[in-house]
């Protein structure tokens, strides 16, 4: 039997905007279209706000102490520790410029793969009584797949937003997304997040959107 997607709360929901910076836009295979994928972001995060839902960004920074306290034996963060790279005031680490976080937003900076694990993410989302995210990031093998299965573990209910994610790798983003993410989150795109915020909260006017 086919699965019905449930309709989405946005007084419940939060929409993760996770790793949309300069340098991890550039890190996508040249086939990939930025632009086209920066826009679906920004039109998911403008029906969030205008159906009254939180918008929480996540960004990857790192401060000198940060870097000196990566053991080696984390394969990934030590050689960026080694590297000096990706550090929090270098302007590679900022948010797309298109996305930009306004007041009342939340603004977290991690130092590993997930959106939960290294910052105050879960208790501010808690506080704000979300018990729903929506998720948009890039790497689908890095920050999109260590928030969800984290996420899942803490029992919330996940959408994973097809279009507003990407790999450099197109296997792994293949694999995840109908493989292994169905399993844990339900699977839209961006003109299913519009309906399902419609059906949550129909009496909600929008505002400059077609």
């Amino acid at each position: 039997m086919p699965v019905t997607t449930p309709a989405l709360d946005p007084r419940t929901a939060a929409l993760l905007v996770m790793d949309y910076q300069q340098a991890i836009l550039a890190s996508l295979p040249g086939p990939a279209d930025p632009e086209a994928l920066l826009s679906r972001v920004a039109g998911a995060i403008a029906d969030m706000r205008a159906h009254g839902a939180a918008i929480a960004y996540v960004r990857v920074g790192f401060t000198e102490a940060d870097w000196a306290a990566i053991p080696p034996a984390n394969r990934t963060f030590s050689f960026l520790g080694r590297q000096r790279l990706m550090h929090h005031e270098d302007p590679g680490t900022d948010i797309h410029h298109r996305l930009a976080p306004e007041p009342g937003d939340i603004v977290v900076r991690k130092t590993r793969y997930g959106a939960l694990s290294t910052t105050d993410l879960d208790r501010r989302l808690r506080d704000r009584a979300i018990t729903t995210l929506v998720i948009a990031g890039i790497t689908t093998s890095g920050v999109v797949l260590s928030t969800v299965t984290d996420a899942a573990d803490r029992d919330y209910r996940l959408y994973v937003l097809s279009d507003c994610v990407a790999d450099p790798d197109p296997h792994a983003h293949q694999a995840l997304m109908t493989g292994v993410f169905p399993r844990l989150a339900h699977i839209i795109d961006t003109a299913e997040l519009r309906s399902l915020l419609h059906q949550g909260h129909p009496d909600r006017v929008e505002t400059g959107r077609a």
